[in-house]
């Protein structure tokens, strides 16, 4: 993708961003607006409600754990893709705790089946393989990712359905391993897993839904639950919430399954932004540069990619306005910029930014290349104004390279 297919912020969104107070910030900083986190859990709850389903939160997409207590209401739980991720759900989430992974360690096997509530394996191979470190605890259930061989996603890199891809074990493997396998081991599975989409409304789930049972429905009256991953842009303006509501529907009553969606960026959409300074203006060769105190590639490495153009607030695209700057990072990547964006006057040494819907795929991550610092991350409501949560620094930096000193 060329551009960023992420629909553009409400009036309402767009104003409560310009209420938060830049001036009493760190730069660059995250900042979360919870009144908007609370108006996207709230949306999931009403989905939730309607459709019978129960709705985790990806923590893949977003993990600020002080925020936990503002969505907390609204989820039945957590989905994560590793032991790390599920120990912090454990430690700040509660609720249902299920777990995905390529491929597990034994002993982190072994810690998840204290706490998870699901695991979910990549291939019936490893599912096998696990089963008797299990086989005493009665209280975790099993999984297994399918891939239904149906994409829908127009990046390779995020295409999990590709051809050839590592995620998901299709039919014909299954089949395989079947006839291969002990005569009990459909009867150890629990439940079904598949996640092809991204940034997607129900059209796409549907045709997803549709080619999935198609080649693997006869599995289904064996199973309690089905996954449908994540990907739905739940809480995006104009989401055929109907339509999602219809597809739970069918797998419901059909099969008798528990129903789960686990989204990550629906829960984080439109809720915060990266505030960043101008650190300088200079000219080359009729290219007008203004160089920021953030990055690219070490704190939204998604621009680089996927690729795709975040907005930011009170700019446009190249030529819609007089000035125009291509915007730069701090690392020494040649490619390490944002775009050319025009503004309606120039741009000035110290002038803050407003990069938009930087709460999901952002915090999780960045990266200190070149020992650039990693932004600083704040939260912001009616109530409780702003609260820095976390500064980093040079310790943080170093910490991950070696040995404390």
């Amino acid at each position: 993708m060329s551009q960023n297919t992420t629909p553009a912020l409400s009036a309402e969104r767009i104003q409560a961003m310009r209420e938060i107070p830049l001036e009493k910030t760190p730069s660059p900083c995250f900042i979360i607006h919870e009144d908007l986190l609370d108006q996207n859990g709230r949306i999931l709850a009403h989905i939730s409600a309607t459709s019978g389903a129960k709705i985790l939160l990806a923590l893949k997409g977003f993990a600020s754990f002080d925020c936990f207590p503002t969505i907390r209401p609204h989820l039945a739980g957590t989905t994560s893709s590793g032991l790390h991720e599920a120990l912090l759900a454990r430690d700040y989430f509660g609720g249902e705790q299920h777990v995905y992974s390529p491929a597990f360690k034994a002993d982190e096997i072994k810690t998840l089946a204290r706490f998870a509530h699901t695991l979910v394996f990549n291939s019936p191979q490893q599912l096998e393989n696990s089963r008797a470190q299990l086989l005493d605890n009665n209280k975790i259930q099993l999984g297994l990712r399918i891939n239904p061989e149906h994409s829908e996603g127009g990046c390779a890199l995020y295409d999990p359905c590709a051809k050839g891809s590592r995620l998901g074990c299709t039919r014909a493997q299954l089949d395989h391993f079947l006839r291969q396998a002990q005569a009990d081991f459909l009867a150890s599975i629990d439940g079904l897993h598949f996640h092809t989409l991204c940034e997607q409304d129900a059209d796409a789930l549907e045709r997803t839904a549709q080619a999935f049972e198609a080649k693997f429905g006869d599995l289904l009256h064996q199973m309690k639950w089905l996954n449908f991953g994540g990907g739905h842009h739940l809480t995006r303006p104009g989401y055929q919430i109907e339509r999602l509501c219809a597809i739970i529907q069918h797998f419901k009553k059909h099969y008798q399954l528990e129903i789960y969606l686990e989204p990550g960026e629906a829960v984080a959409l439109h809720t915060g932004l990266m505030a960043t300074t101008v650190l300088d203006l200079f000219e080359n060769n009729q290219q007008y540069h203004a160089i920021l105190d953030c990055s690219a590639t070490c704190h939204l490495p998604d621009v680089l990619e996927m690729p795709y153009r975040p907005s930011i607030l009170d700019a446009a695209e190249e030529g819609v306005h007089r000035f125009n700057y291509q915007l730069g990072g701090l690392s020494c990547l040649a490619g390490d910029t944002f775009g050319t964006y025009s503004f309606d006057r120039p741009l000035q040494i110290g002038q803050r930014l407003r990069f938009l819907d930087m709460a999901h795929y952002t915090m999780v991550k960045t990266n200190t290349f070149n020992g650039v610092p990693l932004p600083a991350i704040c939260t912001y409501s009616g109530k409780n104004g702003l609260q820095i949560k976390q500064r980093f620094g040079y310790e943080d930096y170093r910490n991950r390279l070696g040995g404390k000193r």
